[in-house]
């Protein structure tokens, strides 16, 4: 039994449903991270909005029968605009959910508490709560994919601004006028900084490579020192450190945490991004910031959605170590 100045505290339990384009990711966690059990459920054979509910209700299901204890509550994670518990709209390859009051219609069916928030705060939170940034207060994480996703936490909870519709660190713009965003704007960090701009501006200095070209590749061969790679890489670090450089001035967080596979190539990845922003950053307010991977991988959607369901249904302690 775990304790809070040595008194005896029960365990708590919540379970996390991360919802993507292809797959369910359920489980159970406790208050202190960690994963009793989980798995994944494939949304192949799911064709409407009705038939991922059921998939929904079935996961929380096989997750209550095999704890046999109670939940606090169930957080998920979604990919879209969500207020309130409510999918405003946004699902990549998902039918339907538009303004769907999805936690409401969870809660109907189950009888559990229900919070549900954007895939990529939650993934944000986590890395807060239980991750690299666990020691501090405020942060901000980017998450560097197909495009650049981003949260931002002050006091270890997520912020959104009104109705949770801020929190866009990759639709900062950076070039004014810049390439057009599948956003609808131009000049965004995530036409200039995403792992898809760093492929695209590789290809246009290596127009003959027969090769298939990916960000892992493009590493491979920055490493290697092949001028085409070091060129592109220098530039994605230039525009990337740009992008934190806003975030830095603007929130003076003690973290900035640096999501998504890229993230994953090694130290002189976070090096190089450190050196531009040391440069480029308002000193003071670069002063008590620490740029750092997340360490949470594939689990921090998971961890993240668990930690939102005990934030709101549970005063917890998190662990500290």
């Amino acid at each position: 039994m775990n304790t809070i100045n040595d008194t005896p505290i029960s365990p708590s339990y919540a379970i996390g449903i991360d919802i993507g384009g292809t797959s369910l990711k359920c489980g159970v966690v406790n208050e202190l991270g960690e994963i009793l059990f989980s798995f994944i459920v494939s949304l192949k054979e799911a064709k409407t909005e009705e038939g991922i509910i059921n998939l929904i209700v079935k996961a929380i299901t096989r997750c209550t029968d095999g704890l046999n204890e109670p939940i606090v509550g169930i957080g998920i994670g979604f990919p879209g605009l969500i207020e309130n518990d409510v999918i405003i709209g946004g699902g990549v390859n998902l039918p339907g959910f538009e303004q769907l009051p999805l936690g409401k219609i969870l809660n109907d069916l189950t009888g559990h508490n229900i919070v549900i928030d954007n895939d990529a705060n939650l993934m944000g939170l986590a890395e807060v709560i239980y991750g690299s940034a666990k020691d501090s207060e405020d942060a901000i994480f980017l998450t560097i994919g197909t495009g650049i996703g981003g949260a931002i936490m002050i006091n270890k909870k997520l912020f959104g601004g009104y109705k949770n519709r801020g929190a866009e660190l990759g639709h900062t713009i950076i070039e004014h006028k810049g390439i057009q965003c599948a956003c609808g704007g131009r000049g965004c960090l995530e036409t200039y900084a995403s792992v898809t701009a760093l492929i695209a501006y590789y290809k246009s200095l290596n127009k003959t490579t027969k090769e298939r070209i990916d960000g892992k590749i493009i590493i491979e061969k920055y490493l290697a020192g092949e001028d085409h790679a070091v060129n592109a890489m220098e530039h994605h670090f230039d525009y990337l450190a740009a992008g934190i450089v806003n975030c830095v001035n603007i929130f003076s967080p003690q973290k900035v945490i640096i999501g998504g596979g890229i993230s994953e190539a090694g130290q002189f990845y976070i090096d190089e991004l450190t050196k531009r922003v040391t440069k480029a950053a308002i000193p003071v307010s670069f002063s008590n910031t620490k740029i750092v991977a997340a360490n949470l991988g594939n689990k921090a959607g998971l961890l993240g959605a668990c930690a939102n369901a005990f934030q709101k249904f549970k005063k917890t302690e998190y662990a500290k170590n």
